[in-house]
């Protein structure tokens, strides 16, 4: 199975981490509104997507990740509040949290998988010391 090291996984993690700070502080685009709340269900994904992003950057940090992603979420908020175009919403910041919440079982997981494939791979600590 493919094996991302650390220094990639974190350095996707941190410019996702800017690039979606940096969008959501541009004007907002003329999307078409599909559902009802569709801006709360993006929220939710694009969250979702960074909890497993952080968590293959930081696989034995989860909690931290999570609080972090929080804070993220909450400074991006107050944030947009600063500008003429956008408004921070504490209902945005409310879907960024589920949206962590449903990713985090399948991130830990995932996290989890990679951690044991480290651990496993040769030349490691532990099959040095099995030889």
């Amino acid at each position: 199975m493919l094996r991302i090291p650390p220094a990639l996984s974190r350095g996707l993690f941190i410019f996702a981490l800017v690039a979606v700070f940096w969008l959501a502080l541009q004007p907002a685009p003329d999307v078409v509104q599909i559902v009802s709340w569709q801006d709360k269900i993006e929220h939710a994904v694009l969250f979702a997507v960074l909890m497993m992003l952080g968590s293959l950057a930081w696989p034995d940090r989860m909690a931290q990740v999570v609080l972090g992603l929080l804070a993220y979420g909450a400074a991006m908020e107050v944030a947009q509040s600063f500008t003429d175009y956008r408004f921070g919403d504490l209902w945005d910041w409310i879907a960024d949290a589920i949206g962590l919440l449903l990713a985090a079982i399948p991130a830990r997981l995932l996290a989890s998988r990679f951690s044991a494939q480290a651990v496993k791979a040769p030349g490691t600590a532990g099959a040095r010391n099995q030889a």
